[in-house]
């Protein structure tokens, strides 16, 4: 049985996520906030600006290769979006890159790799 494909960087497929949660944002200009009478205005530049918190259990060979895509500037990332039900493609970066070790195996251990994704 194949898995879903959640994640792909640069056209590579990863492996599936323990964890994976979508969040949409929106990037509000400084001219907004509350006015005069009190009420709020918001001056939104960007609607639903993704983000994507995730979460790996993964060998020291995936280890090495998401530590490597965490020290680029940009990747183009496919990801499951879970309002169209769909893969969609964007340009994002890693933000928080952690990796913790599991458990210790004869070959180089079992990694917890989390991180969130942010779209550019």
């Amino acid at each position: 049985m194949a898995f879903f494909e959640y994640l792909k960087f640069d056209g590579a497929v990863l492996p599936l996520p323990d964890s994976y949660e979508v969040e949409y944002t929106d990037v509000e200009a400084d001219s907004g906030g509350e006015t005069e009478a009190g009420t709020i205005q918001r001056d939104v530049v960007r609607h639903g600006v993704v983000s994507i918190p995730v979460t790996f259990s993964v060998t020291s060979k995936w280890l090495a290769r998401l530590s490597a895509y965490a020290k680029k500037n940009k990747i183009t990332v496919q990801y499951f979006d879970t309002e169209l039900a769909d893969l969609k493609q964007t340009e994002m970066y890693v933000e928080g890159f952690k990796a913790k070790l599991k458990k210790d195996t004869s070959y180089k251990g079992l990694w917890t790799v989390s991180f969130t994704l942010k779209e550019m």
